[in-house]
């Protein structure tokens, strides 16, 4: 049989097999942040197609850490009957389930947050909002670390398997670990051990929120590129040994932030038109413009944090590493797993277009995944469209 369907572990949960489901904005929820039926219907589809473990789409823990209307928000016990709903769906079909729980910081708006953006620090207005967040105070820290804990154990009591922090594409934990958004010069910045505090408290109030064995998984960025040096492999390998130390359960790595780098966390073509459409009307001239620079320079490279999974995985051990990053050829991915670069190998795209795609993998019916890397599903999510394939041949 091949590596790719040979089962796996993750801590305490067997996987049926090597493929993940890398978490992806859905824009499916109510606008009140409750579970839809298109939200349950989705992840049934991916476990029914032979998914081993499924990420869904991020949830907001607190309201001030919404980045987007229609996120699940998971910081109120009367969500955890909707997010049973989706767990259910896809124990039924044998997948195993993790929710990643995030904050988005700086990246969102009043109108979404509810208040002012919240960052470690108030340092610059951001490219896209060109909004200067505020910078959060000690009882925000806390408030934001509870909130964590808090909806960690309601997404265990709705029966998940697992918890993904989202330490990633530029939210607020990914904000307090990069030297580019931290500036501060208190214990939560001013060195590489502050910049980890944020991220070490909340492990650590997750950890003691939900039961013994719980898996505590985390995203990672390996590289922001932000205009001024962020993360960068070395820094997210120091990190990476850090959460080994702590007792982290398996590492996905990625890269890029939302507001300043966000083709770097889905390479491939710029949908120029399509993304410019869904700014307001006085940015869609020079959003034009922009995009339009971008055209061309973030092509896909099939497996592009293959390096850097070269740089993290000596210093991981046993820990389990998942990779995400444009993977698409069945063979690709046996090579990734039999040269020990990775255990997991983790897409996302490629279900909006096939949810039953590890299937037809399985049964031989074909090599390769469809999807194009057109992101023009992006920006129909972006624009506020529920998540589905647009792709349009030429």
């Amino acid at each position: 049989m091949s590596i790719l369907f040979s089962s796996g572990k993750i801590g305490s949960i067997e996987i049926a097999n090597r493929v993940v489901h890398s978490a992806t904005f859905e824009s499916m929820a109510t606008v009140n942040g409750e579970v839809t039926d298109q939200l349950v219907k989705r992840y049934r589809n991916i476990a029914k197609g032979g998914t081993g473990l499924i990420v869904p789409g991020y949830v907001s823990v607190h309201r001030s850490g919404k980045a987007f209307e229609r996120q699940v928000e998971l910081d109120s016990d009367a969500i955890v009957p909707g997010l049973a709903s989706i767990v259910d769906a896809v124990h039924e079909h044998g997948g195993k389930i993790v929710f990643q729980l995030a904050h988005a910081g700086r990246q969102t708006t009043k109108q979404v947050a509810g208040q002012a953006p919240l960052g470690p620090s108030s340092v610059g207005r951001d490219p896209i909002n060109f909004v200067k967040p505020r910078e959060m105070t000690e009882a925000d820290i806390r408030e934001v670390i509870r909130a964590f804990g808090k909806a960690a154990k309601r997404a265990i009591n709705a029966g998940a398997d697992g918890i993904q922090l989202h330490g990633a594409h530029g939210y607020l934990i990914n904000q307090f670990l990069s030297p580019f958004f931290n500036k501060r010069t208190d214990k939560w910045g001013d060195s590489e051990g502050g910049r980890f505090r944020f991220l070490r408290e909340i492990f650590c109030e997750v950890k003691s929120s939900v039961p013994e064995r719980t898996p505590i998984l985390i995203k990672l960025n390996t590289h922001d590129h932000t205009p001024a040096p962020g993360i960068t492999p070395d820094l997210a390998q120091r990190y990476a040994h850090r959460l080994v130390e702590l007792g982290i359960d398996a590492i996905e790595i990625s890269s890029g932030t939302a507001y300043y780098s966000f083709m770097n966390t889905c390479r491939g073509s710029v949908p120029v038109k399509e993304l410019a459409a869904t700014l307001p009307w006085w940015k869609r001239l020079v959003g034009k413009m922009m995009l339009s620079k971008m055209a061309g320079k973030f092509d896909l490279e099939e497996g592009y944090h293959t390096e850097a999974a070269r740089i993290m995985k000596p210093v991981m051990g046993k820990v389990p590493l998942i990779l995400v990053g444009g993977i698409r050829h069945v063979r690709h991915m046996e090579q990734v797993l039999e040269e020990g670069l990775a255990d997991f190998i983790s897409m996302s795209r490629p279900f909006i277009r096939e949810p039953f795609l590890v299937n037809r993998l399985k049964e031989g019916k074909t090599e390769k995944a469809s999807c194009v890397s057109c992101n023009r599903c992006i920006a129909g999510m972006m624009g506020g469209e529920p998540l589905r394939c647009l792709y349009k041949p030429a």
